[in-house]
């Protein structure tokens, strides 16, 4: 029996390059999308909150000396590409998904309405939040938090490059240990980079769990689903 009935699954844009420079890794895409359809098949609700990096970084150079702002809504436009991808790949493979988007581009995707979004994963459908909050100066990361919280989600799951929370840097320190549980307060006075302050702050407010995992390691997008020792869970 697996451990929630509906997650909030956030993918950074960085992790949609696999081994490539920027852009989007097909190969690693598709491996992406048939981690998550095993958690659907066991009945578990899924929303997706997608970053931009992979795609704005290419262009951020440019980005330099550029307003904040600016520089921000051409991120969250860098999601939206990324979540029409994921979208269509989950097409690909057999699935249901549904893009929506905090910034109103209704010829390409459907705006976010929160009644009709739990609708959606009411019914079986993934849902995909794209363009962030919406707003500029808050991060993809912060958008998670907020759309977790507003869908009812019972855990945050933070898809990373590293297999959970360590006590140091584990790729500079051999002898850095991974945390399996850690509280929200120890977090913080251990000062331990789980997600972006704002992030964090909505999630301890919410009393919303949140659980690092490495979204490269086979299989353990389902063993958190399920309850597993996998990761590093942020708890209240």
């Amino acid at each position: 029996m697996p451990a929630y009935k509906r997650i909030l699954l956030k993918l950074s844009g960085e992790a949609l390059m696999g081994d490539d420079a920027y852009g989007i890794n097909r190969a690693t895409i598709v491996r992406m999308v048939r981690e998550v359809q095993e958690v659907t098949a066991l009945g578990v609700e899924v929303a997706v909150v997608i970053g931009g990096g992979n795609i704005f970084r290419g262009v951020a150079g440019g980005s330099v000396g550029m307003d904040r702002a600016t520089a921000d809504y051409m991120g969250m436009l860098a999601t939206v590409m990324n979540a029409l991808a994921l979208a269509d790949t989950m097409r690909v493979e057999g699935m249901v998904a549904r893009v929506m988007s905090a910034i109103s581009i209704e010829q390409v995707v459907e705006p976010y309405i929160r009644p009709k979004a739990l609708q959606y994963l009411e019914e079986g459908k993934i849902v995909i939040f794209a363009a962030g909050t919406g707003n500029p100066f808050f991060t993809t990361d912060t958008a998670a938090a907020l759309r977790g919280a507003e869908i009812g989600a019972e855990i945050v799951l933070k898809a990373t490059k590293v297999d959970g929370v360590y006590t140091a840097d584990p790729n500079k320190d051999p002898l850095a240990t991974r945390y399996a549980r850690v509280s929200f307060d120890e977090a913080i006075s251990k000062n331990l980079q789980v997600l972006d302050a704002t992030a964090f702050a909505l999630c301890r407010d919410q009393k919303l769990p949140i659980k690092v995992f490495s979204i490269f390691k086979p299989g353990a997008l389902k063993r958190v689903v399920m309850g597993e020792d996998e990761g590093t869970l942020v708890h209240v």
